[in-house]
């Protein structure tokens, strides 16, 4: 089975992940998705196999929450609306293996996601 990286290769923390995934060899699917956004169906479904409620993956220091939604009280739907359309602000990378997921942060959680 594929190991899928939610990738930004602007991301200094999301290229460290991809280090981690050539260096193990893992058979992997590369998702640039800044330029290629999930639907709301597929981020909904990252933020289940995470385990986390939508705000709590929300880059909250990028410059388009802090104009757009700092201060605002979204539901979980509306976060979701959100990060499809401003994908920008999904925490990255999000690393999935076998119906698992987490964030790449530290890459240590990507190690510990490979090893089970």
């Amino acid at each position: 089975m594929k190991t899928i990286i939610y990738h930004n290769a602007r991301c200094s923390k999301s290229r460290e992940a991809m280090c981690v995934l050539d260096v193990t060899g893992a058979d992997i699917e590369v998702i640039e998705y800044m330029k290629t956004p999930p639907t709301v169906e597929q981020l909904t479904g990252l933020i289940a196999m995470l385990g986390m409620k939508p705000a709590d993956l929300v880059r909250k220091k990028e410059p388009v929450f802090l104009e757009k939604y700092a201060g605002k009280k979204l539901s979980p739907k509306q976060w979701v609306a959100a990060m499809v359309k401003y994908p920008v602000l999904i925490e990255r990378p999000i690393v999935v293996k076998n119906g698992k997921a987490v964030i790449g942060r530290p890459v240590e959680k990507v190690i510990e996601l490979l090893a089970e």
